[in-house]
């Protein structure tokens, strides 16, 4: 196969030797790839909620240190002329930061539905696609050897983490799922891919569905690691469990600094041979693929149809809950709150008795008594849902702060307890 047009003027611009180390700004899609990439996702889950409620800085400041932050990080990795691990992945960390923090502002902060930001998300990765695609002629992530197809890679990447956290939010809590089904879901969808992926499934659409589906395949796995035993968890916090990754991820990333499986051969020429271990083309692509484009039809239909049922089927289900348990013989208008009103009270018992970390334990109780709850409770009276949404925030964020006033932690608390009815 002929040197695309395209590389050849790289080539003539640049120096062949150059074009060469080029090739090298992502790095091989193999097992490392997956799990460094999972690691990463649950750090994005995770050190956003620490950021947001352990340091008090709120969904606006932490949205914009870690976007400072990855504009700074990826105009290091933009200069850069080959792959680095550590560059990279540092990139691809706050990318999940940044991306998670995304979808969560429009969510709590501007109150855009769920399904609004994944409807929206997936419209724009579309648009990213047919850009890059009319531009570039391939979508492979082995071919990122200009600036112009890494812009498309970097802002398709920032797009798959936005949609992973909008759609795996809608389904573990818009639809009342649950973190870890979600994540068991998502676990399954991305081995029916790989199985065909190896029965024939265009390489490239078989990435970015896995790549999209970790995000909330990662954020349930921190998700479970972080919440407390009574609550089906491991119990160790959002910090231990953001230190944890991040240590893996160190350590994960010394050993690819160190032993380098994940780099890119240099040939001489721009095509390679597929590795069985690969999500993705190896060779360039200089036309139309047109069993691509028709299995990637195929695929969306498939995803729409399946996706639009379960909604419907979920959504059904939620409502008839939501209308059997109402406010009947309660004065809130979200019904029967006093299990909430419990933990509350606890925290506060515990607040005033200066046992503050056992407060903080038992106040993760509330929050995920309420997330379970958010799909019925938000059904019957969404506006109330939001405002005691917002209380709830305020609250954990007082009692994980990490220089806890006890003062603020008690009005806090006394002023949930007012709302909740109590």
């Amino acid at each position: 196969m002929s040197t695309p047009p395209l590389a050849q003027s790289v080539s003539s611009t640049i120096g062949a030797s150059k074009r060469q180390s080029l090739l090298n700004k992502v790095p091989e899609v193999t097992l490392w790839f997956w799990i460094i990439k999972v690691l990463c996702t649950t750090v994005g889950e995770s050190a956003a909620d620490y950021l947001n409620y352990n340091c008090g800085w709120g969904l606006t400041n932490t949205s914009i240190l870690t976007g400072a932050l990855f504009i700074v990080v990826l105009a290091w990795q933009w200069s850069r002329t080959r792959y680095i691990a550590g560059i990279y992945w540092l990139t691809v960390v706050l990318v999940s930061v940044f991306g998670t923090l995304v979808t969560d502002n429009l969510t709590d902060g501007h109150h855009v539905p769920l399904e609004t930001s994944t409807i929206v998300f997936s419209g724009l990765l579309g648009l990213v696609f047919l850009a890059w695609w009319l531009s570039e002629r391939t979508l492979s992530i082995h071919s990122i050897y200009t600036k112009r197809r890494e812009g498309f890679y970097w802002l398709a990447i920032l797009i798959t983490f936005a949609l992973g956290t909008a759609t795996g939010d809608l389904v573990s809590e818009g639809l009342g799922v649950g973190y870890a089904k979600t994540g068991l879901l998502c676990l399954a969808i991305v081995a029916l891919v790989t199985i065909a992926w190896r029965a024939g499934l265009d390489p490239v659409l078989s990435f970015w569905i896995a790549y999209i589906l970790t995000r909330p395949l990662g954020a349930s796995l921190g998700d479970f690691l972080a919440q407390p035993k009574t609550s089906g968890g491991l119990g160790l916090g959002v910090a231990t469990t953001s230190a944890i990754f991040l240590t893996a991820i160190l350590a994960t990333i010394t050993y690819l600094s160190v032993r380098k499986p994940d780099i890119t051969p240099i040939s001489g020429t721009l095509e390679r041979q597929d590795s069985a271990q690969q999500f993705g083309p190896v060779q360039v692509e200089t036309g139309p693929n047109r069993t691509a484009m028709i299995q990637t039809v195929c695929v969306i239909l498939v995803f729409v149809i399946a996706g639009t049922g379960f909604y419907r089927y979920r959504t059904s289900e939620l409502n008839r809950q939501a209308a059997a348990s109402g406010s009947v013989g309660t004065k809130s208008p979200l019904g029967d709150l006093s299990a909430f009103s419990k933990i509350t009270q606890d925290t506060l018992d515990l607040v005033v008795a200066g046992q503050q970390s056992r407060a903080t334990t038992r106040v993760t109780d509330l929050e995920t008594l309420w997330d379970q709850s958010e799909a019925v409770l938000k059904r019957r009276n969404p506006a109330e849902w939001t405002k005691l949404d917002a209380t709830i925030d305020k609250v954990l964020r007082a009692l994980r702060s990490t220089s806890p006033d006890s003062r603020t932690e008690e009005k806090d608390l006394r002023t949930l307890l007012g709302q909740l009815g109590d």
